[in-house]
């Protein structure tokens, strides 16, 4: 059997993702807390808690996103579960590379948060049309 991950883009953010992978799962936590001292804001309060508006936005979402997704990608892991290919739609695409070990999960993050701030309508330039 040929197994393939697909990752979810921008839109998939909801309040409560990955709350009950992050009790079960240590890696998962531990993901979670370098993410926390890698973006230097409390990213698992917003994906825990929200409001759901500061989730939505895209400064928090796709690093929100693309979080979960690796830590979802640790279960895979922890299962033994082998994997052939990985894709993703758009935002997704990061977690793709990260599970086919072209980054670091620190490096993908960075990189995401940066394409986050450069899409978000706050700093006045970006905004993504689809």
């Amino acid at each position: 059997m040929i197994n393939a991950l697909l990752f979810p883009g921008q839109g998939s953010q909801s309040v409560g993702m990955g709350k009950r992978l992050y009790e079960e799962l240590k890696r998962a936590r531990d993901l979670l807390e370098l993410a926390n001292d890698i973006l230097g804001y409390d990213l698992k309060k917003i994906m825990f808690e929200g409001p759901k508006e500061v989730l939505a936005d895209t400064r928090y979402a796709q690093s929100a996103i693309f979080v979960c997704s690796a830590m979802y990608l640790e279960l895979v892991k922890a299962k033994g579960i082998r994997y052939s290919y990985a894709a993703g739609h758009s935002l997704g695409e990061y977690n793709a590379l990260l599970a086919a070990e072209v980054f670091r999960f620190e490096d993908g993050l960075k990189l995401v948060e940066k394409r986050g701030v450069a899409m978000s309508r706050e700093n006045g330039k970006g905004i993504m049309a689809a």
